[in-house]
């Protein structure tokens, strides 16, 4: 396995790239503000939410993946689909029913980023999706991908490669890890506070090791 190597420097196409999912996020965020009744509330959090859009556009808009056989497509697909349905339970995207809870399609007007999210309550389970987690959970199945791509065409294959390197197996487990310590079900209320802050560092910290995978080489 090759050994680590220093991130490369952006290209000005990568730069450009950048630049549109900041500038488009911010356009969406100022309109979302301006036409329904959603507030900033604490900026940080709302700091917090747009950095996950932004980056997981950035990430889905700039990542080229590798070229590979179709059969080796669909496994890292599949591997994926299962990696973001793990993070949609993990992090609450889907939950099970709360009792006496609303039910039906509605929508809610949150901070950007994390508004306008779309909540329906059902029997069986709810949804919560904010455009944050989708996009950042979307992003981060989008990496998985790549890695498994790139991992079937190192000197190990498919799922293997992928937990044989610690600096990609690691995001995978903090992600569920931390999504679930940070969901504040049986937790002190001190450690529920700072449940965006932790996940949203560990979203970062994923998408740094999954986008340039430090010890991962072919």
């Amino acid at each position: 396995m090759a050994t680590a190597t220093a991130l490369p420097r952006p290209s000005r196409s990568s730069l450009l790239r950048a630049a549109f999912a900041v500038n488009t996020t911010l356009i969406l965020a100022f309109g979302y503000l301006l036409f329904t009744d959603a507030t900033v509330g604490a900026p940080r959090y709302a700091l917090y939410g747009v950095t996950w859009v932004v980056v997981g556009l950035w990430v889905m808009f700039d990542t080229r993946v590798a070229a590979a056989s179709a059969q080796t497509k669909r496994r890292a697909a599949a591997i994926a689909v299962g990696y973001f349905a793990l993070l949609a339970v993990a992090g609450g995207l889907v939950t099970s029913p709360v009792p006496g809870g609303t039910e039906g399609l509605r929508v809610a007007f949150l901070p950007p980023g994390w508004g306008p999210a779309l909540v329906y309550g059902g029997d069986l389970f709810n949804l919560i999706l904010m455009p944050a987690r989708v996009v950042g959970y979307a992003a981060l199945a989008f990496l998985v991908y790549d890695t498994v791509v790139e991992a079937a065409g190192a000197a190990v294959s498919g799922i293997v490669g992928l937990f044989s390197c610690v600096s990609c197996s690691w995001p995978i487990l903090t992600s569920l890890a931390t999504s679930v310590f940070g969901s504040g079900t049986a937790l002190a209320l001190t450690v529920s506070t700072f449940s965006y802050d932790l996940s949203t560092l560990v979203f970062l910290v994923t998408v740094v090791l999954l986008r340039w995978r430090p010890g991962f080489g072919s």
